[in-house]
C-alpha cells in the first residue's frame, strides 16, 4: 500500500459524545494524539482510508507519520477501539507521540518460522502458539516490526520461553523486567519467563474420544 506509514488527519475542536457520533456517521474516526510532554490534540481520520492501513500487520508496530493539516508528527498507534459487533468499524484511536531520546513500550507481533523442519512436527506433533505478540522496551530508532521465533529445533513436548527469544540489539522484553531482581537456583526458571510456543501430540476432542470408545465397543461385540 502506498504511504502505508503516513496517516492524513484533520484537527478538530468539537468534542464530546455527540460530536463523536456525528463524525462517525460522516465516515470519520475521532482520535487523540498525546505524549512527548505536549497537550493532547483531538483529530479526525477518514474511516475507509484508516481501515486500509489497519489491514497491514506492520502498521501496528511501526513508527507512523501523522499528517495533521500538513503538520507531520512521528507517532505510534497506541490504542484502537472497534465496534463491539463489527471489527471493520473503528470507533476511536489513540496515537502516542514519539520522543527519540526516551524509551518506549510497544506490543510487537511474533513470526513463527520453520515449523515444518521441527523434529516434533516430523514426529506427528502439533505446534501450539501460546503467544502471538510480546511487549518490548526500546528507543524509537530500535523498534522492530516483528520478532522471529525459529522453531526448527523444537522436539516433541519441548517449549520455547521468553528468555530464549532472539531480540534485536537494545530491545528488551517488558515481561522479564521483574525477573532481573530474582535470585534463582541453578536450573530454576522464573515465573515471569512464560512459554511462547510448544510442540505436543494432537489434542483429542471429547467428541473424538466418544467416537473412539463407541468404535471400540462395536469391535468388541463383533
Amino acid at each position: 500500500m502506498k504511504n502505508l506509514f503516513e496517516v492524513p488527519a484533520k484537527a478538530r475542536t468539537d468534542e464530546g459524545k455527540g460530536a463523536s457520533r456525528r463524525l462517525r456517521r460522516a465516515g470519520v474516526v475521532p482520535a487523540v494524539v498525546y505524549g512527548a510532554g505536549k497537550e493532547p490534540e483531538s483529530i479526525s481520520i477518514d474511516h475507509n482510508r484508516f481501515i486500509r492501513h489497519l489491514e497491514e500487520e506492520a502498521f501496528y508496530a511501526h513508527i507512523l507519520t501523522l499528517n495533521v493539516d500538513g503538520k507531520k508528527t512521528q507517532v505510534v498507534l497506541k490504542d484502537l477501539q472497534r465496534h463491539p459487533s463489527n471489527d471493520n468499524k473503528i470507533v476511536h484511536a489513540d496515537f502516542l507521540r514519539i520522543d527519540a531520546k526516551n524509551l518506549m513500550t510497544m506490543s510487537i507481533p511474533l513470526h513463527f518460522t520453520n515449523a515444518e523442519k521441527a523434529p516434533g512436527v516430523k514426529a506427528g506433533g502439533v505446534v501450539f502458539h501460546l503467544m502471538t505478540e510480546v511487549e518490548v522496551s526500546c528507543l524509537p530508532k530500535d523498534l522492530p516490526s516483528f520478532i522471529e521465533v525459529d522453531v526448527s529445533k523444537l522436539a516433541m513436548n519441548e517449549v520455547i520461553h521468553l528468555s530464549e527469544l532472539k531480540l534485536p540489539k537494545d530491545v528488551t522484553l517488558v515481561a522479564l523486567a521483574p525477573a532481573q531482581d530474582e535470585k534463582l537456583e541453578e536450573g530454576e526458571r522464573s515465573a515471569y519467563d512464560q512459554a511462547v510456543v510448544s510442540i505436543h501430540e494432537p489434542r483429542v476432542s471429547a467428541a473424538d474420544e466418544e467416537d473412539e470408545a463407541a468404535e471400540a465397543e462395536d469391535t468388541a461385540e463383533d
